[in-house]
């Protein structure tokens, strides 16, 4: 799924952007090992302490631009934010086949760190392209409502997947197979 299939190079298909929230993805998370294993490229963004909000949503175009061929995006945490940012300002979003989106924080909470003010308001706006918000019971970062409405504001299609925390590194998802079909179910293709 990423261009050239890893596993077999002839294989052509959308690109897999991974969208990594505030501080990036450690190497147990569920996007550092998607990016080990398929190949899929992390978008780098310059500042993971304080991300603004206009530098990451022009980082992404930027990536974007750069690509041949039309991208799904894997995102988690803030990196679900940028998308819903970056889709109602860009003029790019047709190149975007499908989004991912995986434990949607709350930026507007009261107890969110000064780094992360700059995300608020929530872009509430319809996605123009398919999305899945997956949303666990037990988010330290986000209310089930709160990301319930947000999926609902983006009309994605809500998966809950039980008490998984903020479904990173520290939920045992290892590989995340699960997400790995949502992405492939996105991209219109299965295995």
């Amino acid at each position: 799924m990423n261009g050239k299939h890893k596993a077999n190079p002839d294989q052509d298909g959308p690109q897999v952007l991974l969208l990594p929230g505030w501080l990036n993805s450690g190497p147990e998370h569920w996007q550092s090992r998607w990016e080990a294993l398929h190949g899929h490229r992390r978008v780098e963004q310059d500042d993971w302490l304080w991300p603004r909000r206009g530098d990451w949503m022009a980082r992404l175009d930027e990536v974007l631009l750069g690509s041949a061929q039309p991208v799904l995006l894997a995102a988690h945490s803030l990196g679900c934010q940028l998308v819903a940012a970056w889709a109602a300002h860009s003029a790019h979003t047709g190149r975007v086949a499908g989004a991912l989106l995986v434990a949607p924080p709350d930026t507007e909470r009261e107890d969110m760190p000064p780094n992360l003010f700059n995300w608020r308001p929530i872009a509430r706006q319809t996605l123009p392209f398919a999305s899945v918000a997956v949303v666990s019971s037990d988010d330290p970062y986000c209310a089930p409502p709160r990301a319930q409405a947000m999926a609902q504001a983006w009309g994605s299609e809500l998966l809950e997947i039980g008490a998984r925390g903020h479904i990173n590194g520290e939920s045992g998802l290892g590989d995340w197979p699960e997400g790995i079909a949502l992405l492939e179910r996105l991209g219109g293709r299965s295995r």
